[in-house]
């Protein structure tokens, strides 16, 4: 029973006669509070303080009757939750927006559905022991992961025992639920797309990162298999990381190396920050976007509308990431199946065109 549960909850499930459908009314017995406050507490239609809500909930699981209306988004068996990322992805700035979108809009469902969000943000790496002694010292009914896919990190927690969902990360081991863009067919679109507009040598700019960076580079060759063109065509060239100095930085070094583009017409960017970063180089190399070489993006920050020229990209659903995980832990908490399935949850994206690509004749 979670932490202020009501004690007589227990007791309570046994005094149901037979087989008979469990109600509101039921709920409200075992509770020990009126049938109307069970409806506010389930629908979300008004403030009950944390302690009956918790008798509430503890009486609807018990009895079963969560179970049996979960199909319902209105009600949440949430409490807590844990928030786990870097410290990194906490501020608003720059280079920081697909982050920032994500978890302003996480925090505004957790509002929507009353369900406390407390963050834990750690220096550096996430471990398993640090987001497990944070999510009991907060009593979180599970936890959140925010870009950290690290094998040792998940398997940790995994251990740990606690409902746990990973968001804009893969478990490769797929213990842990996870929600993440179609990276790889998101990427086989956006470059499948810059072929259709007459490209056909398209440079890759990526880095080092999680596996849902290599995803995008598996999708960016997907497409030039599927087109039948040769990989030559697809080079690819690894940065330092995703700040939109090193897409600058990408663009001195392959001029550097190449003397000039090499016949490269267009650049897909493994991130909109990139971009960014590679227009700036572009431009102070005294090339033309788009006119000497398009640019696309992945990502669809708000940033892209505003530069010059506004930034053709990948749109990722960023604000429905966070209300998508909070479902995932939802369904593990109410299944109580320790053997259920981790659940690999990808959502679609899809192309935003502006002026930073053009048609090749």
């Amino acid at each position: 029973m979670a932490a202020g549960g009501y004690a007589g909850v227990r007791e309570g499930v046994g005094t149901i006669a037979g087989n008979r459908k469990v109600g509101i009314k039921d709920v409200a017995r075992v509770a020990q509070v009126a049938n109307s406050t069970v409806s506010h507490v389930l629908n979300g239609t008004a403030s009950i303080s944390p302690e009956v809500r918790a008798r509430v909930l503890d009486a609807a699981t018990e009895l079963g009757y969560l179970a049996e209306r979960k199909v319902k988004a209105t009600i949440s068996a949430l409490r807590t939750v844990l928030l786990a990322v870097n410290d990194d992805a906490l501020p608003e700035n720059e280079t920081n927006l697909f982050s920032w979108t994500v978890l302003n809009a996480l925090s505004r469902d957790c509002e929507r559905r009353g369900v406390r969000l407390a963050p834990f943000a750690a220096a550096g790496n996430l471990s398993a022991e640090q987001v497990l002694a944070a999510a009991s010292e907060v009593s979180a009914d599970g936890v959140i992961i925010v870009n950290d896919d690290n094998r040792d990190l998940l398997n940790g927690i995994r251990a740990g025992g606690i409902p746990a969902v990973l968001i804009n990360g893969e478990d490769q081991g797929m213990q842990v639920d996870s929600v993440t863009p179609g990276n790889r067919f998101a990427a086989q679109l956006a470059t499948s797309w810059l072929i259709s507009h007459g490209h056909r040598k398209i440079l890759h700019i990526t880095w080092a990162g999680r596996t849902t960076i290599h995803r995008r580079l598996d999708g960016f060759q997907d497409a030039f298999r599927a087109s039948g063109l040769p990989l030559s065509d697809a080079p690819v060239l690894r940065v330092g990381g995703y700040e939109p100095r090193f897409g600058e930085e990408a663009i001195r070094q392959w001029l550097a190396e190449h003397g000039g583009m090499d016949g490269v017409t267009a650049l897909f960017c493994a991130s909109d920050n990139l971009a960014f970063g590679a227009i700036r180089g572009l431009v102070a190399a005294g090339l033309k976007v788009p006119d000497d070489v398009s640019v696309m993006g992945f990502d669809g920050v708000a940033l892209g509308e505003l530069v010059m020229p506004p930034l053709s990209t990948v749109k990722v659903p960023l604000e429905q990431m966070g209300p998508a995980a909070l479902n995932l832990l939802e369904q593990r908490i109410l299944s109580a199946d320790s053997d259920r399935a981790a659940h690999r949850l990808e959502l679609g994206c899809s192309i935003i065109e502006r002026s930073s690509v053009a048609n090749l004749p």
